[in-house]
C-alpha cells in the first residue's frame, strides 16, 4: 500500500484506489500466488493432490466452502489461512459500526454519513488479520449473535422500532469485507439456519419483524463432521445447497506424513545442555499407533482419532526419555520401546472408545501399541537373522532391560546375546542411547513374535527363552 495512506473519502477516490468484492479479491491474490508457485496452505501435510486443488478451485469459481472431516484434520487452520489471500490493508468508512466499501456503502449509517461529510468522509485501514472472525456453534446461538438485535438503548434514545439505525448488528455484519467461519455448522439451530441462508442467498434478514436489506460482502465458509452434515434433520437442505464447494478433508494417509506432522507440530522445548536423539522407529512406533486406532473396531472413527494424539504421544515419549537422562546423568536423550506405554497416558484423552466395561480402554491402547511394535519390527528386522540371538536365549539365557536403566548397562546385554550386527544395521549412529534403544525393538519384537518370554515388574524388564 502507499507510504502515506489516503485519510478522507476524497482522498482515496483521487488516488484512484481500487477496492474489489471480496471473492474477487480472493480470486485475484490466488491467481498471482499460483502463478509464483507459492504454497496456498504452508505447513499443511498431505493435502497437496486431494484438499488444496480443490480449495484453490472453490476460491477461483467464488464459493462459499464447508470442510466436512472428523476432529484435527486441520479444518480450522485451513480457513484462518485463507486470511493469507486477502490484500494486507484495506480501506473502510471510519466511524460506522460495520466494515464498508466507501464506493459502494450498505447501511443506513455509512449513507447518511457520506451524506454529511462528502469528500471529507474519515478513511480507517484494516489489516487483513481483522477481516477474519469465527464462532463455534452452538445450540444456544441467537438471530442476535450472528446477524443483529434491536438495541434498547438506542429506542431509549428516541429511535423508532422500524428504524435501521435502532439496530445492533452481530457477528457476521461486523466481519463485512472479510471472511467468517462457522464451526459445526449443523450444531445450529434450523432457525438460525433459514437466518444464515437468508444472508448466503437473499442478502436480506428480520430482525423482530424488521426486513433490513444488507448486501454483506461476506465469504463464509462452515465446517463439520460428516455424519452430522449427512444426517437427515440436522441441517436444512437449501443451507446445504448453498455452499458451492462440498470438500472432505483427511488425516494424513500415509506413515511417513503423519511423522512430519509430529515432527513439525511438537512442543519443542529448551533442552539446554541435553542431546536430543530420536531414532526413526521410534516415530515410525508412534505414527504406525495412530493409524491402526483409526481402523480399530473398538475405537469410535466417528469422532476420529486427531493427529493431535500422535503430536501428544510424541511429546510424552520425549519427556520421558528426558526424564531419565536426567536421573542417570546421561547427555542423550533418546526414547526407548519402554518408554512407549507412558504414550498411552496422553492418548486415552485423544480417543473415544465404543461401548465397554469400566477400565477396559487402556488395554485396548496397550494392546494397538504391541502391534504397532510388531509391524515396524517386521519391517526394519529380517526374522531369519536371528536365530543366534534366539539360539542364546535357548541355553538359559536372559536379560533385564528397563526404563531407569543407562544406556551404558546396554553393551552387556548387546555381547551376551549376539545381537551387536543386527542393531548397528538398524542404527548406523554408534551413540550407546540409540544402541540401546535399537537393543529393546529387537528384544520386544522377539517376544511379540513369540520367540521370547518376558516378565514385567516396576519398570524392570526380563526377556528369557522358552
Amino acid at each position: 500500500m502507499p507510504t502515506k495512506r489516503p485519510a478522507t473519502f476524497g482522498e482515496l477516490r483521487s488516488a484512484g484506489f481500487d477496492i474489489l468484492p471480496i471473492r474477487e479479491e480472493m480470486r485475484r491474490n490466488l491467481m498471482r500466488k499460483l502463478a509464483d508457485g507459492e504454497d496456498l496452505l504452508p505447513g499443511m501435510v498431505g493435502y497437496e493432490d486431494t484438499v488444496i486443488p480443490q480449495l484453490e478451485n472453490a476460491i477461483l469459481a467464488g464459493q462459499d466452502i464447508i470442510l466436512l472431516g472428523e476432529r484435527g484434520q486441520g479444518k480450522t487452520r485451513i480457513i484462518r489461512s485463507l486470511t493469507g489471500l486477502l490484500d494486507e490493508w484495506t480501506p473502510v468508512l471510519d466511524g460506522v459500526e460495520i466494515p464498508e466499501n466507501p464506493f459502494a456503502p450498505i447501511s443506513a449509517q455509512a449513507r447518511a454519513l457520506l451524506a454529511a461529510q462528502g469528500d471529507d468522509a474519515p478513511i480507517r485501514w484494516l489489516h487483513r488479520s481483522e477481516r477474519y472472525g469465527e464462532k463455534l456453534a452452538t445450540p444456544d446461538i441467537t438471530i442476535a449473535d450472528l446477524i443483529g438485535e434491536v438495541d434498547p438503548i438506542r429506542i431509549a434514545e428516541g429511535r423508532y422500532l422500524d428504524d435501521e439505525l435502532a439496530l445492533s448488528y452481530g457477528l457476521i455484519p461486523r466481519i463485512n469485507r472479510g471472511i467468517f467461519a462457522i464451526n459445526e455448522l449443523p450444531d445450529l439451530a434450523e432457525r438460525i439456519q433459514v437466518g444464515l441462508l437468508n444472508v448466503m442467498e437473499e442478502r436480506d434478514v428480520q430482525i423482530r419483524g424488521h426486513r433490513v436489506r444488507l448486501a454483506l460482502d461476506v465469504f463464509i465458509v462452515a465446517t463439520a463432521n460428516p455424519e452430522d452434515y449427512t444426517n437427515r434433520g440436522r441441517i436444512i437442505t437449501p443451507l446445504k445447497d448453498r455452499y458451492g464447494a462440498q470438500i472432505r478433508t483427511h488425516y494424513p494417509q500415509t506413515i511417513e506424513q503423519e511423522i512430519r506432522v509430529m515432527e513439525q507440530e511438537f512442543s519443542r522445548l529448551d533442552m539446554g545442555e541435553y542431546r536430543v536423539l530420536v531414532p526413526a522407529f521410534i516415530k515410525e512406533i508412534l505414527a504406525e499407533l495412530t493409524q491402526l486406532a483409526r481402523v480399530s473396531p473398538d475405537v469410535s472413527q466417528r469422532s476420529g482419532v486427531s493427529v493431535r494424539a500422535s503430536v501428544a504421544n510424541y511429546e510424552t515419549v520425549l519427556a520421558n526419555a528426558l526424564r531419565r537422562a536426567i536421573r542417570t546423568g546421561e547427555q542423550d536423550v533418546v526414547p526407548r520401546i519402554c518408554d512407549l506405554p507412558f504414550a498411552l497416558a496422553s492418548m486415552l484423552g485423544k480417543v473415544e472408545f465404543e461401548a465397554f466395561e469400566e477400565g477396559r480402554e487402556p488395554r485396548i491402547l496397550a494392546k494397538l501399541l504391541d502391534q504397532a511394535i510388531s509391524e515396524v519390527f517386521r519391517r526394519r528386522v529380517d526374522l531369519d537373522r536371528l536365530e543366534v540371538v534366539v539360539e542364546a536365549f535357548g541355553e538359559g539365557g536372559s536379560v533385564e532391560v528397563g526404563e531407569a536403566m543407562p544406556s551404558s548397562a546396554y553393551a552387556k546385554v548387546l555381547e551376551t546375546t549376539g545381537m551387536a550386527d543386527v542393531v548397528a544395521q538398524l542404527v548406523s549412529d554408534g551413540n550407546s542411547a540409540v544402541r540401546a534403544s535399537a537393543c529393546e525393538l529387537v528384544l520386544e519384537g522377539l517376544h511379540l513374535n513369540k520367540l521370547l518370554n518376558k516378565d514385567s515388574v516396576a519398570g524392570q524388564t526380563i526377556y528369557r527363552g522358552h
